[in-house]
């Protein structure tokens, strides 16, 4: 089967964006190409692995997401694409820069994007104990290591993102036996995995997308939390008895200023809350619009350009 990889240039701050963008039009896969994820793989000898692609290393100021669409969608899917970057890069005008966004594209053949996108992805050690590993790759696991295997064809949240990254670093300092874990906006449900992984007793996962639902779905069954994982298409859980003791929203400030108000009703006394995918330019009016809800700053924490917050109810 062929395919069109459509490719736009952008910044790093606004690739996780443009990928959602991209997830939308396509069931096929998305795939980021960071320089600065490169330098990071670099430093780190332990994480090198033979699947990352030498010409990575090239030296670009640009952030590269590449999309794959089916060939005969592609007429249609293309102006799609656009209207929905230009309408992302209008509304985060002064916020987020996007870069140029010019926008590239070639035929490839299946096979050709499948190893595309195996190219961008290694085994991650994130924190003290989790390592993400691609469901491709044979990973021995060691003494007290929680691994969580990702599908290829997945939704965004892989590990590599700042804003994911922090999350779970966060995710291993809060969580104690037998929580409930509730994830807001939970992609491809690695956050809800590892809450169970790490000892949670359940964990609630919810997204308005349906490739993210359908995704975490799939890696929670592929990682064996299936019963303990309940995956609900919405951006926030309508069943209001359900309580978390540790609650993980990793979407951006504007989205997480509208859902203050509604949060906290899913939130134990006493329970954490841990927000991230915020920039500095909208990482007070976060702060004032969970402290408006009655909710406590007990942490911050920052890597590259984004930020996480930790509250307490």
């Amino acid at each position: 089967m062929k395919f069109t990889e459509v490719t736009v240039h952008t910044t790093s701050e606004a690739s996780e964006v443009v990928a959602d963008v991209m997830w939308r039009c396509t069931n096929y896969g998305v795939a980021i190409s960071d320089v600065k994820d490169v330098i990071a793989l670099q430093k780190d000898k332990a994480t090198y692995w033979d699947y990352m692609d030498d010409s990575l290393k090239d030296d670009t100021r640009d952030v590269l997401v590449k999309a794959f669409i089916a060939l005969d969608a592609t007429a249609e899917t293309l102006p799609l694409i656009r209207a929905d970057l230009e309408e992302a890069a209008l509304n985060g005008a002064g916020f987020i820069n996007f870069g140029s966004l010019e926008t590239t594209r070639r035929e490839v053949e299946g096979d050709d994007w499948l190893e595309v996108w195996r190219k961008h992805f290694r085994p991650l050690h994130i924190g003290g104990k989790v390592v993400i590993v691609p469901e491709w790759i044979k990973y021995e696991k060691k003494g007290g290591e929680v691994v969580i295997t990702l599908d290829s064809n997945m939704a965004f949240g892989t590990g590599e993102h700042e804003t994911t990254s922090m999350c779970l670093k966060l995710l291993q300092d809060y969580i104690t036996e037998g929580d409930v874990c509730i994830d807001v906006g939970c992609g491809s449900g690695i956050l809800g995995i590892a809450a169970v992984k790490l000892g949670a007793r359940c964990a609630y996962l919810t997204d308005i997308d349906d490739i993210a639902v359908r995704s975490a779905n799939h890696n929670a069954e592929n990682n064996g939390v299936a019963d303990k994982t309940v995956v609900a298409h919405s951006d926030l859980l309508n069943d209001t008895q359900i309580k978390g003791d540790i609650m993980l929203a990793n979407i951006t400030g504007e989205i997480l200023c509208r859902l203050a108000p509604s949060i906290p009703k899913n939130l134990k006394k006493g329970g954490t809350l841990i927000l991230s995918g915020i920039i500095e330019s909208r990482l007070n009016m976060v702060k004032e619009a969970f402290r408006a809800q009655g909710l406590n700053l007990e942490k911050q924490m920052h890597e590259g350009e984004w930020f996480a917050l930790v509250f307490k109810s």
